[in-house]
C-alpha cells in the first residue's frame, strides 16, 4: 500500500513577488510514496487542492473535496506512479485548502487576512513549493507536472529552477493568456467584487458573496466545455420536469419560457462549488493566472527557456479553446529555438479544456512514458517529427524503471 503524508508546515517568513512579506508561510500537502524514490511534483489547477490521488484510509483528501481530482492520472500503477514515484502536491498560496491565504487566519489578529493577504503570483507558488521540497529534504526533482495553470506553475519550474528539475509537462497550458480568457476572468471577478456580500472582501463574520462566487464559477465552467461538448451534454433541451430556477432571482417572464438544461447544469455546479471554495481565494488566484507571462523579463519564451537543462512535453486538446494547440505550438516552437528537448503532443477531443480531467486514457500515456524515457518515450508524439532527430533519443531505463536520480544541483 502507498504511504500517505497529509500535513500543513511553515516555511517561515516569505517575501513576494509584490514585495510584501508574511512572518510565517503555511503550506498544506500532501506526498505518496517512498521519499527516497524520484521525487515529482505535481501542481494543481486553479481550483483543485492537494489532493491529487484517492489514497489513504478514506480514500480521500483532508482538502475538502469530495474526491481527489486526478485519481485516474496519479496512484499506484497510474501514470504518475506512486509505487515507483515520490509524488507530492502542494495547496498553492492565496488557496483555500489549508495554506496561507486570504482565507486563512492571521495569527496577529486572530481573524481571516481577507484581502489584506499579499498578492500571489505563479512565481510565489513556484518558490513556495521549493521551500516546501527543501523541508521535506527533496532535492532535484525528477519531473513536475500540471494542469491548466498548474501547467503555467510546471513551466515557471523551468524558469525559476532551469537545473533543478529533469523533466517538465505542462498539460492543457500555456505561456499565458489570450486577450479573450482574460476578459472572461475579469467579468467573473467583478462578479464577486459587485455581490453586495463581498464588504470589500471583510465578509467573514457574515453572508458570504454566493451570488457573486456562482457566477464566476459558472463563467469558468463556460470556458471549460467546448461548443461540441455542450451540443453533446445539453443541446437546446429543457431540464427535467423536477428542475426548479431557485439558485437566482428571475424576471416575471421567466415562467413562460423553459429552464434549460444547461443552466441547470450551471447551477448544479455553482451551488456545490461555494460550498467549498473562497470568494477571495478566486479573485486571487485568477489574478495570478491573469499575470503570468513566461517570457516576463527575458524578452522571449526562447530566452526564458534557454538555461533550462531538462526536457520538456507539452500536452494540447483540440477541443480546448481556453488554452489552444496552437499555443502549445508556439511553446514548443520557442523551446527548439532555445535547443531544449520538446515534444509537443496533441491529442484529439471535444472535451474542450476539461479533456485534462476526463480523458485520463488519453493523457495518461504520454505522460508516463514521458516520465521514463524523455522525449523518446514510445507513446510521446511530437508535432514536429524532425525534432526527435535533433534531440536525440534517449536509452530507455531497463525494465521501463525510473532513471535514480543524482545529487541535486543548483548555482
Amino acid at each position: 500500500m502507498t504511504t500517505v503524508d497529509r500535513d500543513t508546515r511553515s516555511v517561515g517568513g516569505f517575501q513576494f513577488a509584490c514585495g510584501e512579506s508574511v512572518d510565517d508561510l503555511r503550506l498544506a500537502y500532501e506526498a505518496y510514496g517512498d521519499p527516497s524514490d524520484p521525487t515529482v511534483l505535481v501542481c494543481h489547477a486553479l481550483t483543485g487542492s492537494q489532493n491529487v490521488a484517492p489514497l489513504g484510509e478514506s480514500g480521500e483528501g483532508q482538502a475538502g473535496q469530495a474526491r481527489a481530482w486526478w485519481g485516474d492520472v496519479v496512484g499506484p500503477g497510474k501514470a504518475v506512479d506512486t509505487a515507483e514515484c515520490h509524488v507530492v502536491c502542494v495547496n498553492v498560496p492565496g488557496s483555500c485548502y489549508g495554506s496561507s491565504g486570504p482565507a486563512l487566519t492571521d495569527p496577529e489578529t486572530g481573524e481571516p487576512h481577507g484581502t489584506d493577504f499579499p498578492p500571489v503570483t505563479v512565481r510565489d507558488w513556484t518558490r513556495a513549493q521549493r521551500a516546501l521540497l527543501d523541508d521535506l529534504g527533496v532535492g532535484r526533482l525528477h519531473a513536475v507536472v500540471g494542469g491548466s495553470v498548474g501547467g503555467m506553475n510546471a513551466l515557471d519550474w523551468a524558469v525559476a529552477y532551469p537545473d533543478d528539475v529533469r523533466r517538465v509537462v505542462p498539460v492543457a497550458a500555456a505561456a499565458r493568456l489570450d486577450p479573450q480568457c482574460l476578459a472572461l476572468d475579469a467579468i467573473a471577478r467583478r462578479a464577486i467584487t459587485t455581490d453586495p456580500d463581498w464588504q470589500d472582501g471583510d465578509y467573514y463574520d457574515g453572508p458570504r458573496p454566493t451570488d457573486g462566487l456562482s457566477i464566476a464559477r459558472q463563467i469558468g465552467h463556460v470556458m471549460y466545455l467546448s461548443k461540441d461538448s455542450m451540443e453533446r451534454k445539453f443541446g437546446r433541451r429543457a431540464a427535467g420536469r423536477d428542475a426548479t430556477r431557485d439558485s437566482f432571482p428571475v424576471d416575471r417572464a421567466a415562467a413562460y419560457f423553459p429552464y434549460r438544461d444547461v443552466e441547470s447544469y450551471l447551477d448544479y455546479q455553482a451551488e456545490r462549488f461555494v460550498d467549498r471554495f473562497d470568494p477571495n481565494s478566486y479573485l486571487y488566484l485568477t489574478r495570478a493566472m491573469d499575470d503570468y507571462d513566461l517570457a516576463a523579463g527575458y524578452g522571449t519564451d526562447a530566452e526564458a527557456l534557454a538555461a533550462f537543462e531538462g526536457e520538456l512535453l507539452l500536452v494540447s486538446f483540440t477541443g480546448d479553446w481556453h488554452f489552444t494547440v496552437e499555443q502549445s505550438e508556439a511553446l514548443a516552437e520557442s523551446a527548439r529555438d532555445a535547443d531544449v528537448p520538446v515534444a509537443h503532443h496533441v491529442v484529439s477531443s471535444d472535451h474542450g479544456h476539461d479533456a485534462f480531467l476526463v480523458e485520463p486514457g488519453k493523457v495518461g500515456p504520454p505522460v508516463r512514458d514521458f516520465l521514463a524515457d524523455g522525449v523518446a518515450g514510445r507513446a510521446v508524439t511530437d508535432t514536429a517529427d524532425e525534432n526527435r532527430e535533433r534531440t536525440g533519443r534517449r536509452r530507455r531505463p531497463a525494465a521501463g524503471r525510473l532513471e535514480r536520480l543524482g545529487p541535486r544541483h543548483r548555482p
